[in-house]
């Protein structure tokens, strides 16, 4: 059985979504555009809209990332998990890193 991505959810996550949908809604009221403006504009129904700005995380990313180039945020992902500043990942990379390094020898035909 497929488990519902909102019953396994963290708090935190949840909490994060609610906020950027309502930061979603006060954005596309800045500017002046409508609810239905902006499901046209993204290409989604404007109940899936509704659903962005709740925070529903059932919604696609894809329809996320339209939303934010729609508002004029359209690269606002390409430094979000930035490898350059990824610190667990970077930590993670200097502990493999090798003690020793043994170049195997290949043994030959006699």
């Amino acid at each position: 059985m497929r488990s519902d991505v909102t019953t396994i959810m963290p708090a935190t996550v949840r909490r994060s979504l609610l906020h950027f949908g309502a930061d979603l809604s006060l954005a596309r009221r800045k500017r002046r555009l409508t609810g239905q403006m902006m499901a046209e504009r993204i290409g989604v129904s404007k109940a899936t809209y509704q659903k962005m700005e709740k925070g529903d995380a059932r919604t696609a990313l894809g329809a996320y990332a339209m939303a934010l180039f729609v508002l004029g945020f359209g690269e606002i992902f390409d430094d979000l998990i930035d490898q350059r500043n990824d610190e667990t990942g970077l930590l993670l990379d200097a502990e493999r890193v090798p003690k020793r390094v043994r170049i195997k020898t290949v043994a030959r035909p006699s």
